[in-house]
């Protein structure tokens, strides 16, 4: 199923756009440890490290989804930043916030965080439009291919991928692999900071700037 068209106006044109991808925090219970609370702190560290190197502002343009985790964790710094923030969502929000936010751990903390960061948002949280009743369709890869052709409609040259991600593949068109693939194709830029490599209180050696 395609995805919607890319959301921009043609006479948008920042000067970066920073695209983020990046792993929830895990549900409780989850079997198999993949971002757990206590990396967050310094996954957010290297985050922010990520957007001082690049020296992100004003004159760039963020664009996530918002989920609980990663994605929230950029949209704070972003907004510490003073950097314009779009989230696109692949549901209106309220069932956003449920599917997305609200299931992980500390969950409510997490619904805070959110309404904090989308009270700031220049313009509401954009929900997808539906898919066709009869078509087969992943409404989260979808919306993920949605920000990738948003992000890669202003130039890819001009595109970061940034990604909190454990580098695992086969999550199919529209993961983090794929955006990863497609970024690299367009001439894009890709940092990638792995889960795997992240440790409690230890923000420190955040990915080079790639040339």
């Amino acid at each position: 199923m395609p995805a919607p068209e890319p959301l921009l106006p043609s006479c948008l044109q920042p000067r970066r756009v920073i695209l983020f991808s990046g792993h929830m925090i895990d549900a409780p219970g989850r079997a198999e440890p993949r971002f757990p609370p206590a990396l967050a702190p310094a996954a957010a560290a290297r985050i922010a490290e990520a957007l001082d190197r690049l020296e992100a502002g004003p004159l760039d343009l963020g664009l996530t989804q918002g989920a609980a985790g990663g994605d929230l964790l950029f949209a704070e710094a972003a907004q510490a930043r003073a950097l314009p923030l779009l989230f696109l969502q692949p549901f209106g929000e309220d069932e956003f916030i449920a599917r997305s936010v609200r299931p992980v751990s500390a969950g409510e903390q997490w619904v805070a965080r959110y309404r904090a960061v989308a009270a700031r948002l220049a313009s509401p949280p954009h929900a997808m439009p539906p898919a066709p009743a009869a078509a087969a369709d992943n409404p989260f890869e979808r919306c993920n291919r949605w920000l990738l052709d948003t992000a890669l409609a202003c130039g890819g040259e001009r595109v970061w991928l940034l990604c909190l991600w454990d580098g695992r593949r086969g999550d199919g068109a529209g993961g983090t692999a794929h955006m990863v693939e497609e970024v690299s194709r367009h001439r894009g830029h890709v940092l990638h900071i792995d889960t795997r490599e992240l440790r409690p209180h230890d923000p420190a050696g955040s990915p080079p700037l790639p040339d």
